[in-house]
């Protein structure tokens, strides 16, 4: 049995290993400690895989993006965000500051994740109109204040409601604008001037397509959201009510009336009673310094209402003698 099983074995069924291809990376043998490693004789670029020997090109700026320069905001790029559904977008940016035409510096705080064309836009808004406005008030535009940009969430924060343009990173949302003199222009307090609101609210309304604030949807009470949201034929929305100042002064109670003020009769005077001296007007009494006036210009003396008399009361006669009064 042994002589066929060896036959077997050596004839020409038995596979053998096939060629090495030419393009299989070249292996190294393992280099051991205190050694050199081997030098194979071949370009670097041939002993790595495909996907390391020629990294990716990033793609060209955009036209947005050359025009965002160092000189307008401090803007650097940022990867493309492809999140979960239609959230992020491309050519992101973080703005994290406005440079002013005199070199200021407005920082946003917190920096601003959104894309370049809502960057640009918020650089020209506070560049054009919110510096100026500072200027106008006698001091210098210090930082935004930055409520929220980029959120993968739906419209007002409610599930399952339509994505919102802060998903699309095309959004912020200001609470106010902080001053050098220390003092702010807060956008939705009552104590902030009624006529800086409105300035701040006739400039957003003519630069971006969306602004809420106070009494749009009551989703916007505390801070205002601002987008560029593309819609047919150009339609904007800007809503935001600009309530009056609340009162300088809080109005109080009635102080209690002092005990040695007259009578209520006495100071108001009823009709056809004159009133007494202590109701009138110190300003209407004579004073001992003020000379007298002349008796042809002086008021003729108010007379005083003459008491009707009482009715006497009526006499009645006495009954006719009665021809049975001996019965009595």
């Amino acid at each position: 049995m042994s002589a066929p099983a060896q036959a077997y074995l050596t004839t020409s069924r038995v596979p053998l290993p096939k060629p090495r291809p030419a393009e299989a990376p070249v292996i190294e043998p393992a280099q051991k400690p205190g050694e050199e490693p081997a030098k194979s004789g071949l370009p670097a670029e041939l002993g790595k895989p495909a996907a390391e020997a020629r990294p990716p090109e990033p793609p060209p700026a955009s036209a947005c993006r050359l025009a965002l320069t160092d000189a307008i905001a401090v803007a650097p790029s940022i990867p493309d965000i492809k999140g979960p559904g239609a959230c992020g977008g491309p050519d992101m940016v973080r703005l994290e500051a406005v440079i002013l035409p005199d070199k200021t510096r407005v920082p946003l705080k917190p920096a601003g994740t959104m894309r370049c064309a809502m960057a640009t836009a918020v650089a020209d808004w506070i560049r054009t109109d919110m510096a100026p406005l500072a200027t106008s008030l006698g001091t210098k535009l210090l930082e935004l204040d930055n409520f929220d940009s980029f959120d993968c969430r739906g419209r007002n924060r409610v599930v399952g409601a339509k994505l919102s343009e802060h998903g699309r990173a095309n959004a912020l949302d200001v609470r106010g604008l902080k001053l050098a003199n220390g003092r702010s222009i807060a956008l939705t307090e009552r104590n902030t001037p009624r006529e800086q609101r409105e300035a701040v609210l006739h400039s957003v309304c003519t630069r971006f397509t969306t602004v809420l604030g106070p009494g749009s949807d009551g989703y916007h009470e505390d801070h205002i959201h601002l987008d560029i949201a593309e819609r047919r034929g150009n339609y904007k929305i800007c809503q935001w009510d600009v309530w009056d100042e609340w009162p300088r002064l809080a109005p109080l109670m009635p102080a209690l009336r002092p005990d040695e003020a007259p009578p209520r009769e006495v100071a108001e005077g009823k009709p056809g009673e004159a009133k007494s001296e202590a109701a009138e007007p110190a300003a209407a009494r004579p004073t001992a310094e003020a000379e007298p006036e002349p008796e042809a210009e002086a008021a003729p003396p108010q007379e005083q209402p003459k008491p009707k008399p009482k009715p006497k009361p009526k006499k009645r006669r006495a009954p006719p003698p009665s021809p049975f009064s001996f019965l009595r």
